[in-house]
């Protein structure tokens, strides 16, 4: 059983309060997790100076290819995490065993995470919209205009409280070390493995190992601690999280996405062309993530789309974690899905829907160490109804019914819109709509996602700010 220390700015940290996470359907212990309390992360983070100082002597293009090897070793090397060496096949094998995620999926976020260290330079460039790094990093510069520009980092470190839904989500925080900035991460209680495993990939490529902190352990305290001791931070959560901290500057917080497909006037006539890309919007990385698909909006055929969805999700079943074809992830928190089913039944029973994949068994599988959701399609006659714009960590989907007319005055906050449309009107009230976040034009898939475009909110007005700087 591999043992997981606390690290506090590069120094392993053996804590006397130890937590032990156990494996989905075995219930045997997999790790020991070495607990902090908040105290530690403030005391800390008065430190927090020496983290930017220690990766401020190495120059941006250094960082940049230090976690070009990071991305590299994190793919394919064996690494020492904890009191461990781990090889890429023991990380896949613990993350599944921790969090239910079949093995294929746990792969695929590593090729996700990979990719993204291995191309840093150039989703850099991308969200800098094409910044020469050393003005960030000297703090002034000519961008070739003959006027000075500054930029002035608003932070240290980076906090950030992560999640143990999906394990591609890492991928917002990783460009920051290029940045010159350090991190100070709480991992998921469940999904510790892929923040240990970056940083041992990056100190292994040589990025000093002062610049990095993790703080394992339970409770919403250790979390509050983050982010109250760092001047900028990220948090992910659900609706409460983000009305707690919304219009806070100094948290970026990620929540539901209410990622959407819209199929207009002119294409919907033509729906079962986009029925294979609905599907995989809905059940890609099984469903865990904010841009997976969870409402689809049309203005007519709306009982045939739900139907032919219902004909293509409905039949999946639960497989074992290392089948290649296993796509549904389990719920290894006791009572957390039959709750959502509880909730959705509601829903299905007052009225405000129709359950498309009723004829399809049994949505909720409960077994004696976790449970299962299988896909669900729900019909709504209008945004009206209460499960029009749901969102819950499994593929489930809604498909409504909405003059074209309506739609973006009814589809609320959407982090990505895939909208079907050759309609200039429409595209350019697309366009100009200030609640999607990603817009897709055309039919791709919501959680199709390009990286060398800005995914929720962007890193570098978040951590930097523009201001005047004049040389005599």
């Amino acid at each position: 059983m591999i043992s997981l220390q606390a690290i506090r700015w590069g120094k392993p940290y053996e804590s006397l309060e130890v937590e032990e996470i156990t494996h989905f359907l075995t219930g045997e212990p997999v790790a020991r997790l070495h607990c902090v309390g908040a105290g530690i992360i403030r005391r800390d983070a008065r430190q927090a100076r020496q983290a930017r100082e220690a990766l401020r002597e190495l120059p941006p293009a250094d960082l940049i290819e230090k976690c070009n090897q990071a991305g590299e070793l994190f793919e394919n090397g064996t690494l020492a995490v904890g009191d461990s060496q781990q090889t890429p096949a023991d990380f896949v094998a613990m993350q599944s065993a921790t969090t239910g995620m079949p093995i294929s999926l746990c792969q695929a976020n590593v090729t996700k995470n990979a990719f993204v260290l291995k191309n840093i330079e150039r989703i850099l460039d991308a969200l800098t919209r094409g910044l020469d790094l050393n003005i960030l990093s000297r703090g002034y510069g000519d961008e070739g205009r003959g006027v000075t520009v500054s930029y002035q980092a608003q932070t240290d470190v980076l906090g950030a409280v992560l999640p143990s839904n999906s394990p591609g989500v890492h991928t917002l925080w990783l460009p920051v070390v290029p940045l010159q900035i350090g991190l100070a991460l709480k991992p998921g209680s469940q999904e510790p493995w892929t923040p240990y495993r970056v940083v041992a990939a990056m100190i292994a490529a040589g990025i000093p190992a002062e610049a990095f902190s993790i703080y394992p352990g339970p409770g919403a305290e250790l979390g509050g601690a983050i982010l109250a001791s760092h001047r900028r931070s990220m948090i992910f959560g659900g609706p409460q999280t983000i009305e707690q901290y919304s219009g806070n500057p100094q948290v970026q917080v990620h929540g539901p996405g209410y990622s959407k497909i819209l199929l207009g006037d002119d294409v919907v006539d033509d729906w079962p062309r986009y029925v294979d890309m609905m599907v995989d919007s809905v059940v890609r990385n099984g469903g865990r993530s904010c841009i997976n698909c969870s409402s689809i909006y049309a203005s007519r055929h709306t009982t045939e789309i739900a139907d032919a969805l219902a004909e293509k999700l409905g039949p999946i079943q639960v497989l074992s974690p290392d089948d290649p074809g296993a796509c549904l992830a389990a719920f290894t928190t006791p009572q957390v899905a039959p709750a959502i089913w509880q909730g959705i039944e509601k829903l299905i029973e007052n009225g405000s829907c129709r359950h498309a994949t009723a004829n399809f068994g049994p949505r909720l599988i409960e077994r004696e160490t976790c449970d299962y959701l299988l896909p669900t399609v729900l019909e709504c006659d209008s945004p009206d109804s209460p499960a029009a714009n749901v969102e819950y960590m499994f593929p489930m989907v809604s498909v409504v019914r909405c003059p074209q007319a309506e739609m973006i005055a009814r589809i609320g906050p959407t982090l990505v819109g895939t909208a079907i449309t050759a309609d200039d009107k429409f595209r350019r009230e697309l366009i100009a709509c200030t609640h999607i976040d990603r817009l897709n034009l055309g039919p791709i898939p919501t959680p199709q996602v390009d990286w060398l475009q800005p995914h929720e909110g962007n890193l570098i007005e978040f951590l930097y700010r523009s201001r005047a700087l004049q040389l005599a």
